[in-house]
């Protein structure tokens, strides 16, 4: 894909750790898809696994963004942190990212087990009830898609 400069040189975020902390804080991305001059946009929760760089999510076994991402696996996502409109100045408080990267289905059971740890510990404050309830038996995978968010490289503006 063709890099683009950021308009706004002032509100980029150029340091990575920021980027990554940013990612880490939020709990849903939405995500764009095209196949055959369609586009089409999802927003799901993930769990962000920082020594893969990826993110992963759950999904059912059928529908639309499936069907899309076996046609065109590239994707691009969005993140956002919203601080709030700020009354009487015209202004937004925000942080935003913007993920560019490869959406994979997870075919592996090993990898199955270790995404859906990665999402509870994510998104849940506690995770053992969970954990007993989603991973106490490998049928359960086969119930549902795992995917994977491989991520190339990723842009962030701030706001604040």
């Amino acid at each position: 894909m063709k890099a683009y400069h950021m308009q706004k040189k002032d509100k980029e975020i150029t340091n990575e750790e920021l980027k990554i902390e940013i990612v880490k804080r939020g709990k849903y991305t939405t995500i764009g898809m095209c196949h055959e001059g369609q586009p089409y946009v999802v927003t799901l929760s993930y769990g962000f696994d920082e020594q893969k760089h990826a993110l992963y999510f759950h999904s059912a076994k059928k529908g639309l963004k499936l069907d899309f991402l076996k046609q065109n696996t590239k994707v691009c996502a969005t993140i956002i942190e919203d601080k709030g409109y700020v009354h009487g100045q015209c202004n937004h408080l925000y942080s935003s990212i913007v993920l560019f990267g490869e959406m994979r289905v997870v075919n592996e059971l090993d990898e199955k087990k270790h995404a859906l740890n990665v999402l509870l510990n994510h998104l849940e404050e506690v995770t053992e009830q969970m954990k007993t309830r989603y991973l106490s038996r490998d049928d359960i995978y086969e119930k549902m898609v795992l995917l994977r968010l491989d991520i190339d490289h990723i842009t962030g503006k701030s706001a604040l």
